[in-house]
């Protein structure tokens, strides 16, 4: 089931994909069980918005490829890294990337994302997709040359703009083996199946859970493979994700 999150007259409204049209939910996805209205209105007529419950964090995790970990540098870690970007990052499918002017260097970063859809703390890795409503796609982006100027992630990651989201949720998503890949304009950049991550879905929720209490909607971006790369004004960022869908960003 593909859970979209979509604005009508300015209100935001929750429905699932159904072809080119969305039915919609009776209400909050958290609340109805999945129980629509009956009314439908096609995808092509909605402002989508990230697909978020919504959200109080977005927790990342970093070097989580080895050939990413191999392009940054640096040793392996040998458990999940965590940093954060806040919620103010967030933009949806079809939205555009603004870039800072401050920054003269900014990278793409495809990741799978994993949306959590209950009350998350301490959970054991058995019992983790008790706690998971799906998974998306979203963009790291980073402002690289900050980054290496401040010696730590939070400014270089944490711009308006710096995280891609969508288009939609998808429940019925398992990572196994699936690709994903990265465009610009379109050249291929990225190009990895999600079995590469070094610490999987249980093993990340479960070690972020152990230390912050995750809530609904909250978003865990899993970590991005090799062939991050510059984007530059005007152009077009594809992120794909067998299974998913495609998250596309213009840049300005």
């Amino acid at each position: 089931m593909r859970v979209v999150k979509f604005a009508i007259k300015g209100e935001p409204r929750w429905g699932v994909l159904d072809g080119p049209e969305i039915a919609l939910f009776k209400g909050h996805p958290e609340f109805c069980d999945y129980e629509t209205t009956g009314e439908r209105i096609p995808l092509k007529d909605v402002h989508v918005l990230p697909p978020t419950l919504p959200t109080t964090k977005i927790v990342c995790i970093g070097k989580n490829y080895a050939d990413h970990a191999a392009e940054m540098g640096g040793d392996l870690p040998t458990e999940p890294l965590i940093f954060l970007k806040p919620s103010t990052s967030l933009i949806a499918d079809k939205e555009t990337i603004v870039l800072p002017s401050i920054s003269e260097h900014v990278d793409h970063e495809g990741e799978l994302a994993i949306v959590i859809g209950s009350i998350a703390k301490n959970v054991k890795e058995e019992d983790v997709y008790d706690v998971i409503m799906g998974f998306t796609i979203a963009n790291d982006v980073t402002a690289r040359d900050l980054q290496a100027k401040d010696g730590q992630w939070t400014r270089s990651k944490g711009f308006d703009t710096f995280c891609p989201v969508g288009p939609w949720i998808e429940t019925e998503f398992r990572p196994d083996g699936q690709l994903l890949e990265t465009r610009v304009d379109g050249e291929i950049r990225q190009h990895a199946s999600v079995d590469l991550m070094i610490h999987k879905v249980e093993k990340i929720v479960a070690h972020v859970s152990q230390a912050m209490t995750l809530l609904p909607g909250d978003i865990i971006l899993t970590g991005t493979p090799a062939g991050i790369g510059e984007i530059e004004a005007g152009q077009t960022v594809e992120i794909s994700i067998e299974g998913i869908g495609t998250l596309t960003n213009t840049v300005a």
